[in-house]
């Protein structure tokens, strides 16, 4: 498979802050390449040298096969970027915004409207295009943008956290029109806040700590570099917790007395859970739940960062709220 987007060796510098220290990184043509990293970490920085709104100080970027220094011009022509904000008109119509759009990248009128009717058709906004922005939904709102970001059917697209403060349903939508997007051949990027997203979207995952790759593969795969697959048994009676415990043996057995609960390897998926309630049941010891799981993306975050998301994002938060203070 042909790399859409490649990172060789990429430095760069605030003053005396790093911000990447020989970051690598590549894309795989027709993908969803989901970035994460702690707050920091370098992904907005990276995007922005990728996009070509920076100029990184050492190492080589291209995307779509055009070096990001040399031929910024075109590498403009074949992307497209949808940031964390909104960027449409609020008091326009879907259409009329989409039809901006395409004048702004010199479109004839008679092209700007029909591409703006393809993208309306596409999101399933086809019979809300004439409806003022103001009164979509939070979710119709970011499936505009990202049509917005399509009005020159690029190539390679680089979503930054595209699902940011949307509700459930929101995210769900936008992820249907990624989804829509990679069937279609384009080339994704994409940095989020929410593990979930990554898992669900991305086809391979680099996660970066320090302005470096610290890892990367398919989801699957970097779950498998914190363990295997393990048995979750949560007890009804919690006194019984350290003999559940004997009972089950082994390494790695986890008990935590406050939520009841015991964790085990389970190289073996059936084997293990039919065993945990075979040896549970004969002991008279009862289970409220039992499964069996895989790593999450959560658990290979904390273990590759130090790290766990829901401090990284408390941090990404707080970090926002503290730039829109300054800004306002």
């Amino acid at each position: 498979m042909t790399d859409a987007i490649v990172m060789d060796g990429v430095h760069k510098r605030y003053g005396e802050k790093r911000a990447l220290d020989g970051l690598d990184l590549a894309v795989g043509g027709g993908t969803v390449h989901g970035v994460l990293g702690p707050n920091g970490a370098g992904k907005t920085t990276a995007v922005r040298i990728m996009s070509t709104l920076l100029r990184q100080d050492a190492g080589r970027v291209t995307v779509a096969g055009l070096d990001v220094r040399e031929r910024a011009g075109e590498v403009r022509r074949r992307i497209g970027l949808l940031g964390q904000h909104a960027a449409v008109d609020e008091q326009l119509g879907g259409r009329q915004n989409l039809e901006m759009f395409g004048r702004l990248y010199h479109l004839g009128a008679r092209r700007a409207g029909s591409r703006a009717d393809e993208l309306l058709e596409r999101f399933g906004l086809a019979d809300t295009g004439r409806k003022a922005v103001k009164r979509y939904s939070g979710g119709m709102r970011r499936r505009l943008d990202l049509a917005a970001s399509l009005i020159t059917d690029p190539d390679v697209l680089f979503l930054d956290e595209p699902t940011t403060g949307l509700d459930p349903r929101g995210r769900t939508e936008v992820w249907d029109a990624v989804r829509s997007l990679v069937g279609g051949g384009t080339t994704v990027l994409l940095t989020t806040q929410y593990l979930e997203e990554a898992d669900r979207l991305a086809d391979r995952i680099s996660v970066i700590d320090g302005g470096r790759t610290v890892a990367e593969g398919a989801p699957d795969e970097l779950k498998a570099l914190v363990g295997g697959d393990r048995v979750d048994i949560v007890l009804r009676d919690a006194s019984r917790l350290a003999e559940a415990g004997a009972l089950l043996g082994g390494t790695d057995l986890v008990l935590d007395a406050d939520r009841r609960r015991i964790g085990a390897p389970a190289p073996d998926r059936m084997a293990a859970l039919t065993r945990a309630v075979r040896v549970l049941a004969e002991a008279g010891i009862e289970a409220e739940d039992i499964a069996v799981r895989r790593p999450t993306l959560d658990e290979v975050f904390l273990s590759l960062t130090g790290r766990p998301a829901a401090e990284r994002r408390t941090a990404e938060q707080a970090t926002r709220a503290t730039k829109t203070e300054a800004a306002a």
